[in-house]
């Protein structure tokens, strides 16, 4: 089975086709990719209006430079899956629109897949792939999730951000440092020349004797002390006044500050829930995933604790159709799609629909 799968949450179109084979692991034969993050620069984040008509420009071309590199063509497409939510409803709207489209025009199922579900599977495609039942954590700008994963569509939600995500800790106290969009990378990089313990950042709920998190008071926090660094540099010699109050050595230290204590709270919180769960494995998925310094603090204490922890390649932690095609080939594998809809045009006939605000937990299917 060609599964074709569509990704347009948020601001990057991914199209990518997977063969789901009868046997063996799925595998990829071929993905595209376009990300929006040049043109939302100038607005300092993402402008749903511009990342929608983003979307329907790149996604045909997207979806032809796909076949091209796979040698396939349209018409051998089985299965078209693309995001159904959560994301920006526009956004999601034109991914679900172009594949409800396709699938009427070659006679082809169309299934809606959840975003989430995606980065939670998307480790199946690495080369290093996890086995079940493993802990998951979903980290990315907009999600910071603990989940129990039993099996495909079987999870249980251990612990979720209060407010702020992960990813929204990064973007926002880069921006507070004046480095742009998209902030979490910027930082990252930025952290590298200076010290994690330059300034003793809060580690909201570490000890809150559950598995959820809360990263707004730690924005707060380094927005007052940005403040206070600006503060003093004003206080000082008008000799030594710059347009930019702070020093680069005091934005490293800053960005290594704000990074450790988010890796800090993200680590200890993974172990808490591998300790819970009884479980030695853990799955890190979502952008924020990418952060080497994540990677490092992880793998070294799960290997002191005799755990394994596995990780998406690395260009497939942000958004993508490889994930989408993949969460799509593995529900249908595991009989989570609904017979009526791989049906030829069971599922489309012309009608479709998204959710911007979708729970992972209603996917959940009994034990």
């Amino acid at each position: 089975m060609l599964i074709l799968g569509i990704e347009s949450s948020c601001d990057e179109t991914g199209v990518a086709l997977v063969d789901a084979g009868a046997q063996g692991a799925p595998r990829l034969l071929g993905a595209a990719l376009h990300s929006q993050i040049e043109m939302h620069q100038a607005y300092g984040g993402v402008v749903p209006e511009l990342a929608s008509r983003d979307h329907i420009r790149r996604v045909l071309p997207l979806t032809d430079a796909v076949l091209a590199q796979a040698g396939r063509r349209l018409t051998e497409v089985d299965l078209v899956a693309c995001t159904r939510g959560p994301g920006l409803a526009g956004a999601l709207l034109v991914g679900a629109g172009v594949g409800a489209a396709l699938g009427f025009a070659l006679g082809r199922p169309v299934v809606g897949v959840h975003h989430l579900e995606g980065h939670l599977l998307s480790p199946f495609l690495s080369a290093d792939p996890p086995e079940f039942p493993f802990v998951a954590l979903l980290v990315s700008g907009g999600h910071t999730q603990l989940m129990r994963v039993d099996g495909v569509g079987r999870y249980e939600l251990l612990g979720e951000t209060i407010d702020d995500a992960a990813g929204e800790a990064f973007d926002k106290s880069a921006k507070l440092l004046g480095l742009g969009y998209p902030g979490g990378p910027a930082l990252a990089r930025m952290a590298l020349q200076g010290s994690e313990t330059a300034f003793k950042f809060p580690r909201p709920l570490l000890h809150s004797g559950d598995l959820d998190f809360s990263f707004a008071g730690l924005k707060t926090a380094v927005l007052t002390q940005v403040k206070r660094l600006a503060h003093a540099a004003l206080e000082g010699p008008a000799t030594s006044r710059t347009a930019d109050p702070l020093t680069p050595q005091e934005k490293a230290d800053v960005a290594a500050s704000v990074q450790a204590a988010i890796v800090d709270v993200l680590v200890r919180k993974s172990l808490a829930a591998l300790d819970a769960t009884g479980l030695k494995r853990l799955v890190v998925a979502g952008g924020v995933g990418a952060n080497t310094r994540l990677r490092e603090q992880l793998d070294a204490a799960c290997a002191r604790r005799g755990a394994r922890v596995h990780y998406p390649e690395l260009h497939l932690c942000t958004d993508n159709g490889a994930m989408i095609a993949m969460a799509a080939a593995l529900r249908a594998r595991h009989g989570l799609i609904a017979e009526a809809d791989l049906q030829a045009g069971g599922a489309t006939q012309g009608r479709f629909d998204v959710r911007p605000r979708w729970p992972l937990a209603e996917l959940s299917t009994p034990v």
